[in-house]
């Protein structure tokens, strides 16, 4: 991992989108720093496209995609995403699968949350559950008391016993049935909002992140950068980002954007 000061000019000239992990890459020490906000704004402004790409739920990017000057918004590891209409206001959405598939899934994850609660003692359900359509947040360390590296192990392993996909992300494992991801749901809302072909444009792009469940994205973008925190992880990742800022989470996604800014 290069320090950022080393992403070259040449290429931040071709960038025409940001794509960004929110939780402790956006976030720092869960909340939304002026800076990391104000950073979205002056990318907006500056004509570059954003969109969030997320674990967090349907609730949340509903919100997001409304409030936040984003393009769109990829939530709950790739189950859907969300974009607001710039000509009715109105927020619109693309599901992988259909409502009655979505209510099937969810009665499967609760037989696998009730076994994570009585196998870890510890472990908690995210606080943000009521609000997802499409994955079971087991939390490890947002609202409950930190569990460590065996605990966090478990809990996969329980998703992987019934045939569950799942990613650990600095909060949360998020587990869910089907075949979808981050990289694939936003290939398709690239090619569905912007009739572009992500395989062959990537390196027009660039994707910041944090954690483990990042990864695919880090590995499919010439310009991947991690927020200092992504560090905390090295020795987890296969594939690490290109490029690394001082700064960690909120703080580190402002470098990032006053660099990109500066040099285009």
């Amino acid at each position: 991992m290069k320090p950022l000061e080393q992403l070259e000019p040449g290429q931040i000239k071709k960038i025409d989108a940001v794509f960004f992990d929110i939780d402790d890459t956006f976030s720092f020490q869960g909340k939304i720093l002026p800076q990391a906000y104000g950073a979205l704004w002056n990318l907006k402004d500056a004509g570059i496209r954003l969109v969030p790409i997320t674990g967090r739920p349907a609730g949340w990017c509903d919100h997001i995609a409304r409030m936040w000057p984003v393009d769109g918004v990829v939530g709950e590891n790739g189950a859907f995403f969300f974009w607001c209409d710039q000509k009715t206001g109105g927020v619109k959405n693309y599901f992988y699968d259909p409502p009655q598939v979505r209510t099937q899934k969810r009665e499967r994850l609760e037989l696998i949350k009730e076994e994570i609660l009585e196998s870890i003692p510890g472990a908690g359900i995210a606080s943000d559950q009521n609000y997802r359509e499409s994955d079971l947040a087991v939390d490890f360390c947002e609202d409950v008391a930190p569990l460590d590296k065996d605990q966090i192990h478990k809990i996969c392993r329980i998703f992987e016993k019934h045939g569950a996909t799942y990613k650990v992300s600095s909060i949360h494992v998020n587990g869910w049935f089907g075949d979808y991801s981050k990289i694939d749901m936003t290939k398709t809302m690239v090619s569905h909002l912007w009739k572009i072909d992500l395989d062959n444009e990537k390196d027009r792009y660039v994707f910041c992140g944090d954690s483990p469940n990042d990864e695919p994205m880090f590995e499919f973008f010439p310009i991947s950068i991690g927020v200092n925190n992504v560090l905390n992880f090295e020795d987890q990742l296969e594939v690490k980002p290109g490029f690394v800022t001082k700064g960690e989470g909120g703080v580190g996604f402002a470098q990032i954007a006053e660099h990109i800014l500066k040099h285009r």
